[in-house]
């Protein structure tokens, strides 16, 4: 039996209509997952991925420990040094997830003292990370560089050190802050500016994030990037100094304390990461501008159909239609499944309490048919 309090837990979440469950994996036009380029079914990346494995005479099933007892096979620093010249950093340290990745540097990097600053929208990842930092923490209004500035103002008479944590593309909204005002708002203040890049790598710009897009490497102190979105593949790497990557190997418990990712997930990853130099070399055939002709295609197609108003304004990937009611949204999103369609309402407490929506996930490899029909089906089952 299940303690009485956790079994309430669960009926509270049935009577909201906010159960969780696990889907299944029928055929469905894409409009849902983080595979923005495609890379996860890519043929080309999978047997690439295996003869780098041969080639390195590491054709074994897992890394057999922590990367600081048996785990470190030479390949994983081949891999943080290809991605780290890939993204214009000194140094990248990889991690077996962005969650991970998260909750490890706010977890260790701010000390008992000093100031965390972060978007109120901020990842879950985020949020935990903060929540087991020493530091303290406040919030500032999303997307806010007057908000952050204000805060800044107030901190730095304190002569404390202020951490500011932002995401270049937000996973719920598909927006962006301006980095070049925060980033300059940053480095007046003697802050230092974390950015996730999770939902931008492979999809803002060439492809490399937004940090590399404005060309602000040297005015953030860390990255997170993460490989289970465009790349296609599953881990992360915090980019920064070699510095950073030293007291991180010493200080982040969710590396230090873990088994490392299996070879064949970092092999992948430098693959995928071979691709997306690839696809951006390759102008005329690249899956990136084909991505980015998509969602303006979406965008345009949204206009057209008169639902700019109920889709929050996005230039990424990501364009989320609210519909406010847990059960309305699923009730629309079950009729689009039926028609072929997989795309995934997003339920409070997900979201704030009547911001429930659905999300639609742009790849490159939608067709225009397909973006066309789901548009016209929403204008129908949301009439």
């Amino acid at each position: 039996m299940l303690p009485e309090k956790l079994q309430r837990k669960l009926n509270k979440r049935k009577t909201d209509h906010s159960l969780r469950s696990l889907g299944g994996d029928a055929p469905l036009v894409d409009f849902s997952s983080n595979d923005y380029l495609g890379f996860s079914t890519s043929e080309t990346i999978f047997k690439r991925a295996s003869q780098l494995l041969y080639e390195k005479s590491l054709e074994i099933n897992g890394a057999t420990g922590s990367r600081l007892l048996t785990g470190n096979h030479r390949l994983y620093t081949e891999t943080e040094a290809y991605i780290a010249k890939v993204h214009r950093a000194k140094a990248a340290l990889l991690f077996n997830s962005g969650y991970d990745a998260n909750v490890g540097f706010l977890g260790c990097v701010p000390q008992r003292g000093d100031v965390i600053l972060y978007d109120e929208l901020s990842h879950a990842s985020i949020r935990e990370g903060i929540a087991i930092s020493h530091a303290r923490a406040f919030k500032f209004r999303h997307n806010s560089s007057t908000d952050l500035e204000r805060l800044l103002d107030q901190h730095k008479k304190e002569g404390t050190q202020v951490y500011v944590v932002t995401e270049a593309v937000f996973s719920m909204d598909g927006d962006s802050p301006d980095l070049v005002a925060m980033a300059h708002i940053c480095n007046s203040s003697n802050a230092l500016l974390v950015v996730d890049e999770a939902h931008a790598v492979g999809v803002i710009g060439c492809g490399f994030g937004s940090v590399q897009e404005y060309e602000l490497e040297s005015s953030v102190f860390a990255r997170i990037v993460t490989f289970g979105k465009a790349l296609g593949c599953h881990g992360a790497a915090i980019l920064g100094s070699k510095a950073l990557c030293d007291y991180l190997i010493n200080f982040a418990r969710s590396f230090i304390y873990t088994t490392a990712l299996p070879p064949h997930s970092v092999a992948t990853v430098q693959t995928a990461y071979e691709a997306l130099s690839s696809t951006y070399k390759d102008r005329k055939h690249s899956a990136i501008l084909q991505l980015q002709s998509n969602i303006a295609l979406f965008r345009t197609l949204v206009e057209a159909n008169g639902g700019s108003g109920s889709f929050l304004p996005s230039e990424s990937a990501i364009h989320s239609y609210l519909l406010p009611g847990n059960e309305k949204v699923k009730a629309v999103a079950v009729e689009l499944h039926k028609e072929g369609f997989d795309v995934r309402p997003i339920l409070s407490p997900t979201v704030p309490l009547g911001k429930e929506r659905l999300r639609f996930c742009i790849h490159s490899f939608n067709s225009r048919e397909e973006i066309a029909q789901v548009l016209e089906l929403l204008a129908i089952f949301t009439a």
